[in-house]
């Protein structure tokens, strides 16, 4: 963390535009007391003083005593560490609204194509110390637009799954074998979406007919060099089949190796003590299951496939733009808040970033009124 955000120049200064770009003062103080993160004022006179404060540490990454300190001389509270850390751990209801009402306020236009490519995946986080997973953001972001149109934080426990989004007819996800499921994908095609989805090799798949798919005997004749699709079907535990296909290519051997060495270091690092050959020998292939209209050859389907790359480098800005992995926060509440607010600024980065939000002044004009009112300070 040598390069830290000059919060003289937007938290004390600019903040008025940092505060539009955020939703406007009525939705920030309407939110913060909807979720009970301001009730009433103390030490700290307002949910946008209190919302500096935690910007102020979390994205200019101060620590609690720093932030009080600054707070001090900027003017916004005469505060403890102490009392920032009772007031910060009770925003995560608060940031999460935020940050879906940024998420809702994307032009709908964009939300409406029927054939809107979305990537979907999720990315773990660890308080320091600590060798598990703390946190997991989930992330679905458009592929024509290059924008986020879904975040959930979840703790470590919650696992990746495509029931955590929603799925509007004609739209294709792409996503990695952490999402092979049979129970979800079935919903997805019942929703009339479509899947490309990156498949293991124990898989259930059956033939059209019903019977087991041979996947090794199908993977073994597939040409050098060269894609090629069975038509399969997969059943829930309702019984019902999803037609699909099964979409193969095999591996260059660089690739393979490539691949078998990574597979046989995971497996060491979760504690096998043998590894299933099978799982070596489908390492040599790349094999997806999809729903989509033949019309899209296998050539197509395994090349849209590709751009599901282009999250993973989200996750990468993500985490060495903002620093969104170096979490100095070790109380599992403050560190929820401390990774929202930094998801926040991601969010804000986009819309910066979209043409269609480019402001020759260089901020949103507010165009919305919250219907409930803020209540009247005591």
């Amino acid at each position: 963390m040598s390069q830290r955000v000059e919060e003289r120049e937007w938290v004390q200064f600019q903040w008025a535009y940092m505060l539009s770009l955020l939703g406007g003062r009525a939705r920030v103080e309407e939110l913060a007391y909807e979720t009970g993160a301001f009730t009433r004022r103390r030490a700290i006179r307002s949910p946008i003083d209190v919302l500096q404060m935690i910007l102020m540490w979390a994205v200019a990454e101060r620590s609690l005593r720093e932030t009080a300190m600054l707070a001090a001389e900027a003017g916004l509270a005469d505060v403890s560490n102490v009392a920032l850390f009772k007031r910060f751990g009770k925003a995560g209801k608060w940031l999460t609204s935020l940050l879906m009402a940024m998420l809702t306020d994307r032009p709908k236009g964009e939300l409406g194509s029927e054939r809107r490519i979305r990537v979907i995946d999720a990315t773990a986080i660890s308080r320091p110390g600590h060798q598990g997973t703390d946190l997991r953001v989930h992330l679905s972001m458009q592929l024509g637009t290059n924008r986020s149109d879904s975040i959930e934080l979840t703790d470590g426990r919650e696992a990746e799954s495509l029931d955590r989004f929603t799925f509007n007819p004609g739209e294709i996800l792409l996503a990695d074998s952490a999402y092979a499921h049979r129970e979800p994908l079935a919903r997805v095609a019942e929703r009339g979406a479509f899947f490309v989805v990156r498949s293991v090799w124990s898989f259930p798949l059956e033939n059209e007919d019903g019977t087991r798919f041979d996947l090794f005997e199908a993977l073994r004749r597939l040409p050098e060099a060269q894609p090629g699709e069975f038509a399969v079907q997969f059943r829930g535990k309702d019984g019902r089949p999803t037609a699909c296909r099964l979409v193969a290519i095999r591996r260059t051997e660089q690739s393979a190796t490539h691949e078998r060495e990574r597979v046989t270091k995971n497996s060491k690092r979760h504690g096998a003590k043998a590894i299933d050959l099978r799982t070596l020998e489908y390492a040599g292939y790349v094999c997806l299951i999809t729903n989509v209209p033949p019309e899209l050859s296998c050539q197509s389907v395994l090349d849209l496939f590709r751009f599901r790359w282009q999250i993973e480098m989200r996750f990468k800005d993500l985490k060495s733009v903002i620093h969104l992995a170096e979490v100095p926060a070790r109380s599992p509440e403050l560190l929820e808040v401390y990774v929202l607010a930094k998801l926040l600024v991601a969010v804000v980065i986009e819309n910066l970033s979209a043409a269609e939000s480019f402001f020759p002044w260089g901020y949103p004009i507010p165009t919305h009124q919250l219907v409930a009112s803020v209540p009247a300070d005591p």
